[in-house]
């Protein structure tokens, strides 16, 4: 991969990335498809990306900018394509992984990763979007010069409680963020301390905050914290499990990467199959 800072920002060259299939794979909800390229924010900065077949421009994206926060975000200094070709050990997932090829791991902020997954449960994508997109309104900050809103902080949603966080019309779901917002904001859990945890341990620790179950804590792990072996099982990854594994399946069989795994098995079948 070439990296080049332009006048317009920085642009990516041959890196195995395609913005459209990263931004699409039910791993983050901020970014949204805006005509020529996708927008969104990710730690508090506002982001305009587009691609034109191997080559990516983050608009106005300078140097310092770019390592400290997108080359990280974007994972783009691991090798996805020799990691796959370890980890791709059956014919199923060589053929996701053909289909999902340019799809990376995102490394997003850990609070808000938390948050998106509970406000994620028996939802769906647009509605999810729009939750969030509320949520960021009401209680975030705006980020200057842009139509957008920062994440916010779990002190303010802690603050908020369940019936603050009613206005975003979450239902059900706001005793959860609530109550992770409490744990957060008091130091009752750690979520960076995580890294350090063995699997298991990390989630464990997750799963003690109300409304949080295995689905979720796996999310957690994997699209923020760094867990590639975590595997989420939603309803997309059962159908591929029945339809493809059959019930002895275990997702540990594709080793310390099972989680990008999930993520090519699940965009393969999730697009093959219809929304």
């Amino acid at each position: 991969m070439q990296v080049s800072f332009t006048e317009n920002g920085t642009v990516l060259t041959g890196a195995v990335l395609n913005i459209q299939k990263t931004f699409e794979c039910g791993q983050c909800f901020r970014f949204i498809p805006d005509g020529d390229g996708y927008s969104g924010v990710a730690f508090g900065r506002a982001l305009h990306v587009t691609q034109d077949g191997d080559a990516v421009l983050l608009y106005g994206v300078r140097q310092p900018e770019y390592e400290e926060i997108w080359a990280r975000y974007f994972d783009l200094d691991r090798d996805y394509d020799a990691l796959s070709a370890a980890f791709c050990n059956d014919e199923t997932l060589r053929t996701a992984y053909t289909f999902s090829r340019g799809i990376r791991i995102l490394s997003q902020d850990p609070w808000e990763t938390l948050c998106s997954f509970i406000l994620s449960q028996n939802n769906n994508i647009p509605r999810i979007r729009k939750i969030i997109a509320a949520l960021c309104e009401h209680f975030g900050t705006p980020i200057e010069g842009t139509p957008f809103y920062a994440f916010p902080a779990a002190e303010r949603l802690a603050s908020a409680g369940t019936e603050g966080l009613a206005r975003v019309r979450c239902g059900f779901r706001a005793k959860y963020v609530a109550d992770a917002a409490e744990k957060v904001a008091s130091g009752t859990l750690d979520l960076q301390a995580l890294r350090n945890q063995p699997y298991e341990a990390a989630k464990a620790a997750l799963m003690t905050i109300y409304g949080v179950g295995t689905k979720v804590a796996d999310c957690v792990l994997l699209f923020s914290l760094g867990f590639y072996e975590a595997f989420p099982i939603d309803v997309w990854v059962k159908k591929v499990i029945s339809k493809y594994y059959g019930k002895s399946f275990d997702g540990s069989r594709f080793g310390a990467y099972a989680g990008i795994a999930q993520q090519y098995l699940f965009y393969y079948e999730r697009s093959i199959c219809g929304r």
